[in-house]
């Protein structure tokens, strides 16, 4: 394609050089307008389906934050919460999966490992720790991190919402942009004290464990493997948190940058 912008034939179009290199050819110039009308259909859908993506997740988020406010209210505890609103945490934490398959084709400018990262470390928590270990469900923690995600989640997919429309109100930019300063501690400590606090269950009753002798000769303890995961929030935490300070501080000067801490 460059050959050809500079004035070339382009391979499989040329006429036999019988013409000057120079010269228009119509099959080459066709092929051409073909593949970049195709790059802005592309371009057009991919722009469609991110917009429709981040408005579902908002309003999904949204109605967790409405649930979990209406059961408070009714309830006056935080008792039974995490039972209440679990089906909807569930669906729109799972299907948040599909930022991955963004990032691995190209439609976000995104680390795939990062992202990756981020997403499963999410799932981890949803799945294998507060779906799992049921004793944990009333604890104090899991409201921590519920209540951190959900004004994280709500902010972070209307502020990619409103940017794709090119119309990004003033609030949300600062919103999103402030807000992670005491959202995101809350969040890890959450997380964290829901991970310890499921801790003893896990010892007592081995679960998820595979202990010598067995057909596969291979052992793994997931009491062992969670002190693992605990323990690795301490480089993690100050260098996400470092980061998006940075990123805070680039957008606030005026600087354009790459959204690259979600």
């Amino acid at each position: 394609m460059a050959s050809w912008e500079e004035g070339g034939a382009a391979p499989g179009h040329g006429d036999g050089g019988a013409g000057p290199a120079s010269q228009p050819q119509p099959q080459p110039q066709a092929a051409r307008a073909g593949e970049a009308g195709e790059r802005r259909r592309l371009g057009l859908l991919a722009t469609a389906w991110l917009i429709f993506y981040n408005i579902a997740m908002t309003a999904g988020w949204l109605v967790l934050a409405v649930s979990m406010g209406r059961f408070y209210l009714e309830n006056g505890t935080h008792k039974g919460l995490y039972r209440n609103i679990q089906k909807i945490l569930k669906f729109f934490q799972t299907f948040a999966m599909l930022e991955i398959v963004h990032c691995a084709v190209g439609i976000v400018p995104t680390s795939v490992l990062v992202t990756g990262v981020q997403v499963s470390s999410r799932i981890f928590m949803v799945w294998l720790v507060t779906h799992s270990i049921k004793p944990v469900q009333n604890e104090d923690s899991v409201v921590l991190f519920l209540v951190a995600w959900t004004v994280t989640e709500i902010t972070r997919y209307s502020f990619y919402t409103f940017n794709l429309l090119n119309h990004l109100p003033y609030f949300i930019k600062w919103a999103r942009y402030n807000l992670f300063i005491i959202l995101y501690p809350i969040g890890v400590a959450g997380e964290l004290l829901t991970i310890y606090a499921a801790l003893p269950y896990v010892k007592k009753t081995g679960m998820f464990s595979l202990r010598l002798p067995n057909k596969y000769n291979i052992s793994f303890d997931y009491y062992y493997f969670l002190l693992i995961t605990m323990a690795s929030y301490i480089p993690l935490f100050p260098q996400l948190y470092f980061h998006m300070l940075r990123q805070r501080r680039k957008v606030l000067h005026g600087e354009v940058i790459v959204e690259k801490d979600d």
